[in-house]
């Protein structure tokens, strides 16, 4: 061991021990668990996944949106448009789920969010996701799911039928990029398998045809393989 690594284990072994000497409330503090709210909807879906999968300190906060939660006063506080995922992390607020994603990698250090040209890829697949392929897909999602889940009546039969054609559309342009594929950008995963694949836990529920697109199909068994993908929402709440 040469002089350097010497002088910094010495170093490290006074600030620990001049730490300990301190009053408790003067001593060395982790840094803060970062704060991530959701329920258990499509866009939590990715960012609790990603939390699980890369690993930060995060502490999963639920929010009851049929008790109208995301309404009250202390959360709108957090995010002015009452909407979940939303991240707290020291003095930032992070809001909207691709952005939320993208943070706990940076944070993390991880390969999800790439440094290099396929940031351009990923983000391309971002809006692709946003306003084609979950736009559409989401709304078999609400009129499906999430009518009967907050008691708001039947499926409109119109609304059903339009979304169903686009999300055939779609599903078939993604299934063609797919095609001896095992993931969206380049030979990993990444950030873009997340954005694109958050409807599709829920494919069955909301009556999504997966079945008429092999290779989407194969492609989110492949996710569902990961434990943070397959199961991303934790138990209870973690302790501050």
């Amino acid at each position: 061991m040469d002089d350097s690594a010497h002088d910094l284990i010495g170093w490290a072994v006074r600030i620990t021990r001049s730490c300990n000497r301190l009053p408790q409330h003067m001593r060395c503090q982790r840094t803060p668990k970062m704060k991530l709210y959701y329920a258990e909807t499509m866009n939590s879906w990715k960012t609790c996944a990603v939390a699980r999968l890369v690993g930060p300190d995060v502490s999963f906060r639920p929010i009851n949106l049929k008790s109208g939660e995301q309404r009250c006063a202390e959360f709108l506080a957090i995010n002015p448009n009452g909407k979940v995922p939303v991240l707290v992390d020291g003095d930032k607020t992070i809001w909207e789920s691709n952005a939320i994603m993208c943070h706990l990698a940076i944070v993390a250090g991880s390969d999800l969010w790439p440094r290099d040209a396929r940031q351009v890829e990923i983000v391309r697949w971002f809006g692709w996701a946003a306003d084609h392929f979950c736009r559409f897909a989401g709304e078999l999602y609400f009129e499906h799911v999430i009518r009967a889940e907050f008691d708001m009546g039947a499926p409109n039969p119109a609304s059903v039928a339009e979304a169903l054609g686009y999300v055939r559309h779609y599903s078939a342009i993604l299934d063609t990029h797919l095609d001896g594929r095992s993931y969206l950008v380049g030979e990993a995963l990444s950030l873009a398998d997340f954005a694109v694949a958050t409807i599709l836990p829920w494919a069955e529920a909301a009556q999504i045809p997966l079945d008429e697109f092999p290779a989407v199909r194969r492609w989110h068994e492949r996710l569902m393989e990961l434990p943070a993908w397959r199961s991303p929402f934790p138990a209870q709440i973690e302790d501050a």
